[in-house]
């Protein structure tokens, strides 16, 4: 391996996630923490960490500055930015370039192009992948809004180009609500992103979010790993998501694992990367590509047997992929539910607190990828998310049996602290979802 040592810039299960496979590689690690997190976890498992700035994630997490400087102090050589903060930022890649730091994911440039949405609708429809119908570019103007969606009809969405995470998109189902939806989610893109640029395209109230993992070396090689069903979500949130997705026809899936790897070739990507796509009446449409290793990321590990960041540590120091297609056979079901230290009953608000009881549930083919532990307090500034459990078995049903069997066994428990185990569970029961027939707006017909 050709790093010793690796700075992660991130906290929580995901810094812990990629500590576990450095060491796993012989890599020592190096963790940074704002103040509020001086005593997460993740500081304890790594070799050394670095305070890098206030609770603020602006002033800790999303400062390049501060975190390079402490990979700098520390003797790092690379930098895993896991999910989310400084993960998709090319200015970030590029800085950590220019001080000798190899980033761990795609080429700055690269990721520019696919930060911005639009490019990247763009980009992908030159490919060939398939897009809905939808605005060439950004939507510069309330009068091009108008002129565009008389196009494409209703309903529609409008998305910020430089959006992520289920943040900073509108749906609008009528002309009466399309400037005041158009406006809003310029002001929120600015507001959110830091850029108020906005692109629109049909909306579909039917479909099923299905998304293709692949990974590329810098050698020409380009491999898909199956999809996830990541249909289960609440306001663009997921709650839920397995591998593979339940009922898909053998064509369907074999056609978005072409589209996928075409698109990433057509790009010259590197690393760990997801191409998610709408699966509707009419087929699938490419929506957008997550230049990252994802949170639902172990489903695939689960099913396909591959740690996806040591592939994306060995990628990024030159190696070529040790796999092959012929060599990725998918085997069983696995199923994702994230945890979070949310209250559903009033409307998912973040429900943070000390966590007097913190037991995971454990038993055969049960993974937890977690940060929490009993006597903790859980910090009110960043993201909810609390635990990840993983359950496989060689037949769905059998999977989704075990999730909630490791569900009821999970216990948390302190003062003002709620989690969604509750609703997690509800979902596992669903006959909708048993059935495999859920679709993206699953929880809002249900609730």
């Amino acid at each position: 391996m050709g790093f010793g040592t690796v700075l992660v810039a991130n906290r929580g299960e995901i810094a812990i996630r990629v500590m576990r496979t450095c060491r796993e590689l012989g890599i020592r690690t190096v963790a940074v923490h704002s103040t509020a997190d001086r005593d997460s976890s993740h500081v304890h498992a790594a070799d050394a960490a670095v305070q890098i700035g206030p609770g603020a994630p602006r002033k800790s997490y999303l400062s390049a500055p501060a975190v390079v400087e402490a990979a700098l102090r520390t003797g790092a050589d690379a930098v895993h930015p896991g999910y989310g903060f400084l993960s998709e930022d090319p200015d970030f890649a590029e800085i950590c370039a220019e001080n000798g730091l190899t980033f761990i994911g795609p080429r700055p440039e690269v990721l520019a192009r696919l930060g911005d949405k639009a490019v990247a609708r763009s980009l992908m429809t030159d490919a060939g992948l398939p897009v809905l119908p939808g605005s060439p570019g950004t939507v510069d103007s309330a009068a091009e809004a108008s002129d565009l969606a008389s196009r494409i009809g209703y309903p529609l969405i409008i998305k910020a180009a430089a959006g992520g995470g289920g943040r900073g998109m509108t749906v609008v189902r009528g002309a009466s609500d399309l400037l005041p939806a158009y406006r809003q989610t310029r002001a929120t893109a600015q507001a959110v992103f830091g850029d108020n640029r906005v692109y629109m395209e049909r909306y579909c109230d039917s479909a099923r979010h299905i998304e293709v993992q692949v990974l590329a070396d810098g050698h020409g090689t380009v491999l898909h790993l199956g999809e996830r069903d990541c249909s289960v979500q609440r306001r663009h949130q997921k709650l839920v998501e397995e591998s593979p997705g339940p009922g898909l026809h053998p064509q369907l899936r074999s056609a978005m694992a072409r589209a996928a790897v075409r698109g990433a070739r057509a790009i010259g990507y590197t690393g760990a990367g997801t191409f998610e796509f709408l699966v509707h009446d009419e087929g699938f449409s490419f929506m957008e590509m997550n230049c990252r290793i994802q949170v639902e990321h172990p489903v695939t590990e689960a099913v396909y047997g591959v740690d996806l960041v040591a592939e994306q540590i060995r990628v990024a120091s030159g190696e070529a992929l040790r796999m092959s297609q012929e060599d990725l056979v998918p085997r069983g079901v696995a199923v994702e539910c994230r945890v979070n230290a949310e209250d559903p009953a009033r409307d998912f608000a973040p429900a943070p607190g000390t966590l007097a009881e913190f037991v995971p549930p454990g038993g055969p083919f049960v993974r937890v990828d977690t940060h929490g532990r009993a006597g903790w307090k859980v910090p009110p500034q960043y993201d909810s998310l609390l635990a990840k459990v993983v359950c496989w078995a060689p037949e769905r049903d059998e999977a989704l049996d075990r999730m909630d069997r490791a569900l009821a066994e999970f216990r948390i428990a302190g003062p003002g602290v709620h989690t969604t185990i509750p609703l997690l569970r509800e979902i596992v029961a669903d006959p909708v979802f048993r059935a495999g027939r859920h679709i993206t707006s699953f929880l809002d017909t249900r609730t």
